[in-house]
């Protein structure tokens, strides 16, 4: 992974898949070296603002709605009455958001080490961050890792790794170990979802790799759902949820019809299409 920025544009290079994706831009708003990673925030002429961590596109105003809805609503529509939710990561506050439009959630725990990026989504993307101050909401910029260690066992019905890519600060929830601990924290019935990259280039690698070990790790069911997210990579994005003790390729679909939740992208429809992968997809587990 590079990146350049030449003529007014800013592109991240994916050198391995001989791919690159541009946006044009018009200025550079932000730019701190956090304890963790470097953080840079830009105005676009046609994304709005984008954030880059470590060189690599994070979200933009225009598409970022994808990512939120889909790491978020179709966890919380799988498991059969949410009211605890942890978020490890997602420090950009989005899928905090989308975690309590839903109003039977009680208490929503979100842990991410870099408090920068916190503050910059609340500088450049206040949108993102408009749920910040709602009292069921708690913010800790802590080691999502070692908070997972020390909670106690079973006492989450939710678990959401809204993770960076797994290198640097992220590379430790990309292990079988780790969603061992992620286990052992959830309730019978509770629903693990991780971002899982790239359908397009890592179905064989990435995904496959975590869905066998989300099995190892004790889970009793895994589903993978792909969805568009243009700034990412391919253009193309993944979640991939598990299961202790509950079927995750279904979910309250009557529910997720009547919920009226003012989204962009996700829908029961949405959902239930995002559960039939296609060929290539399906032999990459196998």
């Amino acid at each position: 992974m590079s990146t350049s920025l030449d003529s007014g544009w800013f592109t991240e290079v994916f050198d391995s898949q001989g791919s690159a994706f541009s946006l044009k831009v018009t200025g550079k708003l932000h730019d701190v070296q956090s304890d963790y990673q470097h953080l840079e925030v830009y105005a676009t002429e046609t994304f709005g603002n984008l954030m880059v961590l470590d060189g690599c596109v994070m979200l933009t105003d225009r598409d970022n709605f994808l990512y939120h809805e889909m790491i978020a609503h179709p966890a919380l529509f799988t498991h059969a009455d949410p009211k605890r939710v942890v978020i490890i990561g997602g420090g950009d506050c989005g899928t905090l958001r989308e975690v309590l439009r839903h109003p039977g959630v009680e208490r929503v725990t979100q842990i991410d080490i870099d408090e920068e990026v916190t503050r910059a989504a609340e500088r450049f993307f206040p949108a993102l961050t408009e749920s910040n101050d709602d009292p069921r909401a708690e913010l800790a910029f802590i080691d999502g890792v070692r908070w997972v260690d020390e909670a106690e066992a079973e006492s989450v019905d939710v678990l959401i790794i809204d993770s960076t890519d797994p290198v640097g600060p992220a590379e430790g929830l990309f292990t079988t170990d780790f969603l061992r601990r992620c286990h052992r924290l959830l309730r019978s019935g509770g629903v693990m979802v991780q971002q899982s990259e790239s359908p397009l280039y890592h179905s064989g690698s990435i995904i496959h790799s975590l869905r066998r070990d989300m099995r190892e790790a004790g889970f009793d069911s895994v589903a993978t759902l792909p969805f568009p997210q243009p700034v990412y990579p391919s253009g193309w994005w993944s979640v991939t949820l598990a299961g202790k003790g509950r079927e995750v390729n279904d979910f309250r679909e009557q529910d997720a019809r009547e919920a009226g939740l003012p989204l962009d992208y996700y829908t029961a429809d949405i959902h239930r299409g995002a559960l039939a992968l296609p060929p290539f997809m399906r032999r990459a587990f196998d």
